[in-house]
């Protein structure tokens, strides 16, 4: 993939490409599903487990992710390495991917990425590639996993440990606007933290009705970024956008802006 490439919007956990016969399905857990590389960190760890009943062969890539002109762009670079870049796990064993720097992070900064990992089809039985195209369905899956690094005098989670000034965990800060494109009503969301907004259960409050945005996950926002997805209605001065952020257990409101 040439840098710049951009790929399409909501890109966020696995894609589903194909089908493959019954029984012979690979299942991979991934955890965590949300790294990071704190301030102090060199390299961090990615597990894949093979819950399935047959071998899988990963591919493992790590791309810079941007957001510009309301799409999520992912670009090659050479900042973070995960190794191995290819996992061969027996059904039921553990992979561990290394996740490592190869330089200092700016200060002070969040820096994006995505870790794409990609199932690559074993070859077709040769009985099997010759008795037609039905026989020829794959599967192959695609995890996207979001990695968050950061660079001297910002953190990312709070420390349990007490080892990290609280003072240092970045917050996003979000403002939302209603915007028309093509017609269709839509909320934008900007971000003017040092770190990105991850957003679940966003519902707009209008007419004295909670209606959702999305169920569950909505996308991310990240700094100095503008989002926007389709609004259930059209919103207006007096609609409330209210949601989770990074994880929070209650929904705030997000204040609306100009």
């Amino acid at each position: 993939m040439r840098a710049g490439a951009k790929w399409a919007r909501g890109m966020i956990g696995w894609l589903l490409l194909a089908s493959l016969p019954a029984g012979a399905a690979t299942s991979v857990l991934i955890w965590p599903i949300d790294p990071v590389l704190e301030a102090d960190q060199k390299a961090g760890a990615l597990w894949l487990e093979n819950r399935g009943n047959a071998p899988a062969s990963l591919q493992v890539r790590v791309f810079a992710w941007r957001q510009g002109a309301f799409e999520e762009q992912f670009q090659a670079q050479r900042e973070i390495i995960g190794s191995p870049p290819v996992a061969n796990i027996a059904p039921g064993q553990k992979q561990l991917i290394r996740l490592t720097r190869t330089g200092a992070s700016p200060a002070g900064q969040e820096q994006a990425y995505r870790i794409i990992i990609d199932e690559i089809p074993s070859p077709l039985p040769a009985d099997a590639a010759s008795s037609g195209p039905v026989a020829a369905i794959r599967l192959q899956m695609r995890y996207s996993v979001p990695l968050f690094v950061y660079g001297e005098g910002l953190w990312g989670k709070p420390d349990p440990d007490g080892k990290r000034s609280a003072e240092g965990v970045g917050k996003p800060q979000l403002s939302w606007r209603p915007v028309t494109v093509q017609g269709k009503p839509y909320v934008e969301l900007s971000n003017s933290g040092p770190v990105h907004a991850r957003l679940t259960d966003v519902v707009l409050q209008h007419g004295g009705q909670d209606k959702p945005v999305v169920e569950g996950l909505l996308g991310y926002v990240l700094p100095g970024a503008s989002m926007r997805w389709p609004a259930p209605t059209a919103p207006t001065a007096a609609s409330v956008l209210k949601g989770r952020v990074n994880g929070q257990d209650a929904a705030q409101a997000i204040s609306q802006g100009r």
